[in-house]
């Protein structure tokens, strides 16, 4: 079972983070360059690698591994190409092994952080589950974003994107509740158990605004797009 990253603070500490020129990376503020687009960005839109003792790459989401690392955006298909086109070895410069299933085992780390961080959402107060909650979150304006099992009933769906719209136009704010569907009901069972949901959202606070955090980047990485209603902008940064 993969474990759950649990939300840690940016001070540094004994698991810091130091790169190959001796900085922390939680200091440095610096955009990094992707070993596959050649593009560069910040930290917040890649995926840190680095090798493991015995050569084989690591994804350290959160930039907390020791040694050189290297950096990726997050996008399944471009890690993907990094391993076949064996370019881990060049950027690290050194020998080292990327597994075939690379791609894979990020997006598990992937939906077990965004998991982990949704329990935690829970127990802090700013995740709620049930349509009529998430319904009554929307139309309120105190929800940051909602969430859909991707096997939902389609008219449930239907129901709270209908809240979000309603919402959007009242509100005169600008940009849309994002909603997102990432997991089957199935795979929340097994991940989530009695927290498992078919409908939810995340509302304000540090925990909540974590777990929209985690989604996008899921998301991203698999490069599915953001149902948000028609005509809405995203919802601007905290």
């Amino acid at each position: 079972m993969i474990p759950l990253h649990e939300e840690q603070g940016s001070g540094l500490g004994a698991g810091a983070a130091v790169d190959a020129d001796g900085q922390d990376d939680e200091l440095i503020v610096n955009d990094r360059t992707c070993i596959v687009t050649r593009q560069t960005t910040s930290p917040e839109a890649l995926i840190r690698f680095v090798a493991g003792p015995d050569g084989t790459i690591v994804p350290d989401l959160k930039r907390r591994l020791p040694g050189r690392g290297c950096w990726i955006t997050a996008d399944r298909s471009l890690v993907d190409r990094a391993v076949s086109k064996k370019l881990f070895a060049r950027a690290l410069k050194r020998d080292v092994k990327a597994n075939a299933d690379l791609g894979a085992v990020v997006d598990q780390l992937l939906v077990a952080d965004l998991v982990g961080m949704m329990n935690m959402a829970r127990k802090a107060g700013q995740f709620i589950s049930g349509a009529m909650k998430v319904d009554a979150a929307v139309r309120s304006g105190e929800a940051l974003a909602t969430f859909h099992a991707s096997d939902a009933a389609a008219d449930g769906v239907r129901k709270i994107d209908q809240a979000r719209k309603a919402w959007l136009l009242g509100s005169n704010a600008g940009y849309d509740i994002p909603s997102f569907s990432l997991l089957t009901g199935a795979e929340m069972d097994g991940l989530m158990g009695q927290n498992a949901f078919i409908h939810a959202c995340a509302l304000a606070g540090q925990a909540g605004e974590g777990v929209v955090k985690r989604a996008t980047m899921l998301e991203k990485y698999r490069d599915v797009g953001q149902s948000g209603a028609e005509g809405g902008a995203a919802r601007p940064k905290q």
